[in-house]
């Protein structure tokens, strides 16, 4: 069996999105396209392999992966599970991660990805503003959910992988009891799937609905930005974390759903070091390295030889730097992309396709329609700056924000969703980030956006990361100030050379009036900077 990609290969961008149209079945779930029809065709051909904490590797091939998550569907229909409850996921990379998404679409149920890093506050607030009845975790993360169980009325049984504690139950024994096959629910694309958070960069936490049909949303995204997945040979990693789009939608089920071999690892805070030596030794082919993964990897001297086909980047501006070293170091172009929460994998390069210009996040993919609206919501001409918006129709964009319909309509202008970024398209379709809307810093009547400035930091020697703001200044409005992670020679003179780089680099209107050096940079747990935090600071 040969998985059919969506994208038919080319050599002209423009022809290949002139001749994609949408796959529109009146059937849709994603049980059955992750893992049934493989299990049906080729039942040994592999899916997945787990890297364990303790370094033992299996490997689980689609029929294994159909039958256990369909006794894990009965396990759950047999705790009161119906079509559209909610089950939450707080798992690491693990294949007990996998077999819960498929149990809960097999009934019809949304699952809640969450990720293991989010304190007590964070899970009760996704757990009762999702109304989640069901929870699967371990032993690491149970102790928190049941210091939060008693404010969580709705949520009525907890499963554990391992550890059984405090009235959970046991994630392989109920799974045990079960039969091995369970009828798929007759759902359409546009039932719902899951419910992923947003990360909350600015504001509450929203959750972002989606439907079985997001997968085949993200297909031309993925399929082009890793050079016409899928290729013999190719196998799947990132550390992105399976919690977020990046990790779920943009690696875990698309190489399901291409048969190809997935890799399951990740540690509780990233090692570059492990990651080169993983991508190696386990024969990584195509990998999604955030540019957070990226900067921290390129400071590891020597790094072993991968064997790389295709790598992507996405979430922060990648900058032209490690573009360099990507190539150098990874053997391949990576091909950065862009996309949000409620609609991923809209903008995106492919290097065997088109040249990636310095500073682009790529062209509109094939069925999506990107362009720049004005604040009245009108579509601005080529060169002009303003707000990304994507239009209706892509059939990865969210269903809409949970329980949150007055949200949901404010989320657009007409038939195009605002994302809340800043950019501009040139003349050729190229897109460039510049800043979130409300990360643009005005400074003596210009409009300034912190990327340009920060890749021009990165770049120096002596610059591990580097962020900036706007704070607020009597005369001026706001002043540029740069928050610097140094490697080495953090002081006055560093701050002097970095201050006198961004003004001959780019222009003096917009080098930083003041350079702070601190220790490490606060985090969204995707790895984005949240500089709202280093504005709080002043």
């Amino acid at each position: 069996m040969i998985s059919r990609p969506l994208v038919t290969p080319g050599r002209d961008w423009a022809e290949m999105r002139a001749g994609f149209s949408w796959p529109r079945p009146a059937w849709f779930n994603l049980a059955e396209v992750l893992c049934d029809r493989w299990a049906r065709a080729e039942p040994e051909r592999r899916a997945l392999t787990y890297l364990r904490p303790d370094g033992e590797v299996r490997h689980y091939n689609y029929i294994q992966l159909a039958r256990a998550s369909s006794r894990f569907a009965n396990a759950l229909a047999g705790h009161g599970l119906k079509r559209g409850d909610r089950v939450a996921l707080l798992l690491p990379q693990t294949p007990e991660a996998v077999l819960t998404h498929l149990a809960a679409y097999r009934l019809g149920a949304v699952v809640v990805p969450l990720f293991t890093l989010f304190g007590a506050d964070g899970l009760q607030f996704r757990l009762a503003d999702s109304g989640a009845r069901m929870l699967v975790t371990d032993g690491a993360n149970l102790p928190k959910v049941l210091g939060i169980r008693d404010q969580l009325p709705a949520l009525e049984a907890v499963f554990s992988i391992d550890t059984r504690e405090g009235g959970a139950h046991g994630f392989w024994q109920e799974l045990g009891k079960a039969a091995d096959t369970c009828p798929l629910a007759d759902t359409t694309p546009d039932d719902p799937a899951f419910i992923s958070y947003t990360s909350g960069t600015t504001g509450p936490p929203k959750g972002a609905l989606h439907g079985h049909r997001v997968l085949l949303g993200h297909l031309p995204g993925v399929e082009t930005h890793h050079n016409f997945l899928p290729q013999k040979g190719d196998c799947m990693w990132t550390p992105a974390d399976w919690a977020w789009m990046g990790g779920l939608t943009n690696v875990m089920m698309p190489a399901l759903y291409h048969g190809v071999p997935l890799i399951a690892h990740r540690k509780a805070k990233f090692d570059p070091e492990a990651a080169f030596a993983l991508m190696r030794d386990m024969g990584v082919r195509n990998t999604f390295l955030p540019p957070t993964a990226l900067k921290l990897m390129r400071s590891v001297a020597n790094p072993p030889k991968v064997n790389l086909r295709s790598v992507g980047s996405g979430g922060e501006a990648l900058g032209a730097g490690l573009a360099d070293w990507g190539r150098a170091v990874l053997g391949t172009t990576i091909n950065e992309f862009y996309g949000q929460t409620e609609c991923n994998l809209v903008l995106g390069n492919s290097h065997t396709v088109f040249s990636p210009r310095p500073g682009s996040t790529g062209r509109a993919v094939p069925g999506s329609d990107v362009a720049i609206l004005n604040a009245a919501g009108a579509v601005l001409s080529a060169g002009q700056s303003g707000e990304i918006a994507v239009k209706r129709g892509a059939l990865q964009m969210f269903l809409g924000y949970w329980n949150q319909p007055e949200k949901t309509a404010a989320k657009f202008s007409g038939d195009w969703m605002r994302t809340g970024d800043e950019g501009r398209m040139d003349s050729e379709g190229y897109f460039f980030f510049e800043s979130r809307s409300d990360d643009v810093i005005t400074s003596s009547g210009y409009r300034i956006g912190p990327s340009e400035i920060e890749d021009c930091l990165t770049g120096h020697d002596d610059v591990e990361m580097a962020a900036v703001v706007g704070v607020p200044d009597p005369v001026r409005t706001e002043i540029v100030k740069a928050y610097v992670v140094a490697r080495r020679n953090a002081g006055d003179a560093l701050a002097a050379a970095l201050i006198a780089r961004v003004r001959l680099r780019i222009s003096p209107h917009v080098a930083p009036r003041t350079v702070e050096f601190v220790e490490s940079l606060p985090m969204t747990a995707t790895g984005k900077i949240m500089r709202r935090e280093l504005k709080a600071r002043g």
